[in-house]
């Protein structure tokens, strides 16, 4: 009975789940290290990331369809978060790169 019963489950759905959480969770170290370093430039890191993913989403099927598509929307997303880390940059939430001169953080745009 209980070997039927783990037969039976579908544990695609879950797999599918905890795979978008772990790519959601790349993304948050990768937009502060990418406005750290490189600032507002690393956007087009992103956009252009998230149109090869959204490529690979149209053209592959199934599982790495659906990743492929988390990704280049998570990428997507990641565009407008590195204009709130910035903003957060400049509360003092988290640090300025030093090495790096931020004049729209200076000025407080």
């Amino acid at each position: 009975m209980l070997n039927e019963l783990i037969e039976g489950i579908n544990l695609e759905g879950l797999a599918i789940g905890l795979a978008t959480f772990l790519i959601i969770g790349v993304f948050h170290p990768l937009v502060i290290k990418g406005e750290y370093y490189m600032g507002q430039k690393c956007n087009w890191l992103f956009a252009g990331a998230g149109i090869i993913f959204l490529i690979f989403s149209l053209k592959l099927s199934g599982v790495a369809s659906i990743l492929c598509g988390v990704t280049a929307f998570s990428c997507f997303w990641s565009i407008l978060e590195v204009k709130e880390q910035r903003e957060r940059v400049r509360k003092g939430w988290f640090p300025a790169n030093p090495k790096r001169r931020n004049p729209e953080i200076e000025k407080g745009e």
